[in-house]
């Protein structure tokens, strides 16, 4: 199959869109919108939710912003909700503290949120907080589903909230300037866009038996919108990235960043017409079943977009106390993007920074230069502009399904030895280079793929209007997902 023939290869018929559990009459909380106008002198009042991790980094964005109070703190785990209460009295102010966000919402004097919870809980969160009349700071990737993050946008325009993403890489001038410099031709047409997480991840352990939840956590409030299930894992914190049911494996995790600039540079405003994932969990057993190495293949008509996950050391001699320091890299880049070119290549190795390249392989450019995404949310918060935002949320939406729409491929998927694979890659050199690469790094590590083949994902083809698959319905059906009552995703915001 080749790339025009993925493109436009002959379809059934559209699936339906069935989000189960979405419609609820009355299970969900009601809330009133506040009514308060913020003055060009007002100082915002802000509530940030979920603080055990990227959360911290909120809380000290805003508190350092002129014109701007942190009031309320709200997590499920009281332990951590208690420290970051006493930490905020240390610093002398006055915080009010919630495990219920539901609670948190109600209060009318709340201007803005901002949430860094688990995935699972990001699209309910923001589209409760909109329906309060509140504008809302959102964490990567803003959804668990795809679908959820449309629901999102709607819910910004029905309600007129401002919303920002948490992809900080778009307010740095620096990357602004070398997105805008490489779509203005200076290194002639772009060929492809990759985006890399090269990113170690060892082993979250295997129990056999539930793990007790801590007395300290809410754990019904912790599962929310995903399935009360008992906790299979060592770790509640920080691992549910690694399991389907609340996280998106390192692809929707790290990987969102840089999905975000390569979708960006190639200055697509839709979901890919068509993708595809290889991938799987190699070197341990564990409880995530999230892909340690994976590639996507999003196969947009102008160039192709591709993103690698790779969590394994460089070689298997590495996957010990040293695995962290021993990270594979691609042209300079482990977590960045490297933008293919007629005349060269523009490698972006970070968050604010970026390099340009000759054919011949030569420097030519460079470019570093950081902003403040939380200023520029709160900015845009007093002149209630949306296109203020570098971040708003529909640009969220985007590239979180990407990441959606390559982990569905790969679920759908079936293990198949390698020359099945670069068959069935032939049509499209850009994934077949980049599964022979990862075939290599795999060898290195001590995987054959031959005894244990890795998944090739299904081919699928979208409707970038309806943002629907054609001729799929479990793929539609994965596009969302079961919601428990009371925390269900609202079918009409």
């Amino acid at each position: 199959m080749n790339r025009r023939h993925f493109l436009a290869s002959s379809v059934l018929a559209a699936g339906a869109l069935v989000a189960p559990g979405c419609a609820s009459s009355g299970s969900n909380p009601v809330f009133k919108p506040r009514s308060r106008v913020i003055g060009p002198n007002d100082t915002i009042r802000v509530a940030v939710i979920g603080f055990n991790g990227r959360g911290k980094d909120h809380l000290a964005g805003f508190r350092k912003l002129p014109g701007v109070q942190v009031v309320a703190l709200c997590d499920v785990d009281r332990n951590v909700l208690e420290a970051e209460a006493r930490h905020a009295a240390d610093l002398g102010q006055t915080v009010a503290t919630y495990t219920d966000v539901r609670k948190l919402l109600e209060r009318e004097d709340i201007d803005c949120i901002s949430t860094a919870t688990p995935n699972h809980w990001h699209a309910l969160i923001a589209i409760w907080a909109c329906q309060a009349g509140k504008d809302v700071y959102v964490e990567k990737p803003v959804s668990h589903n795809a679908w959820e993050g449309r629901q999102i946008v709607k819910a910004a325009r029905k309600y007129g909230r401002i919303v920002q993403t948490g992809t900080q890489s778009r307010s740095n001038p620096g990357l602004r300037d070398a997105v805008a410099w490489v779509q203005a031709g200076n290194l002639g047409k772009i060929k492809l866009a990759r985006g890399l997480c090269y990113k170690p991840r060892q082993s979250i352990g295997k129990v056999t038996a539930p793990t007790v939840v801590p007395d300290s956590i809410d754990y019904d409030l912790w599962c929310g919108p995903s399935p009360k299930q008992p906790l299979m894992r060592q770790k509640l914190h920080y691992d549910w990235h690694w399991q389907f049911v609340t996280g998106n494996g390192d692809l929707g995790n790290q990987g969102i960043h840089q999905m975000d600039i390569a979708r960006w540079v190639l200055g697509e405003h839709a979901l890919s017409p068509a993708v595809l994932s290889v991938g799987g969990r190699f070197a341990y057993v564990d409880d995530g079943n999230t892909p340690n190495t994976q590639f996507v293949y999003h196969a947009y008509r102008n160039a192709p977009l591709i993103f690698e996950v790779r969590g394994l050391p460089k070689s298997k001699e590495f996957q010990n106390d040293q695995w962290t320091r021993n990270m594979p890299d691609f042209h300079g880049a482990q977590i960045g993007v490297i933008v293919e070119c007629e005349h060269g290549r523009l490698v972006i190795p970070s968050y604010e920074s970026a390099i340009a390249y000759d054919a011949a392989g030569k420097e030519i450019r460079k470019w570093s230069e950081g902003a403040d995404h939380y200023a520029n949310f709160i900015a845009a918060v007093r002149s209630r502009r949306p296109h203020d935002l570098n971040a708003e949320i529909e640009e969220g939406h985007l590239s979180s399904g990407l990441c959606h729409t390559g982990n569905i491929s790969y679920q759908l998927g079936t293990r198949l030895v390698p020359d099945a694979i670069r068959e069935r890659l032939q049509g499209q050199p850009e994934a077949a280079e980049t599964f022979g690469r990862m075939a290599e790094h795999l060898g290195a590590n001590g995987i054959d793929l031959a005894a244990s083949p890795a998944v090739l994902g299904a081919f699928l083809k979208m409707d970038q209007a309806t943002e629907r698959f054609q001729g799929n319905r479990e793929a539609n059906h994965r596009l969302s997902r079961e919601y428990r009552k009371g925390f269900e995703v609202p079918g009409r915001v």
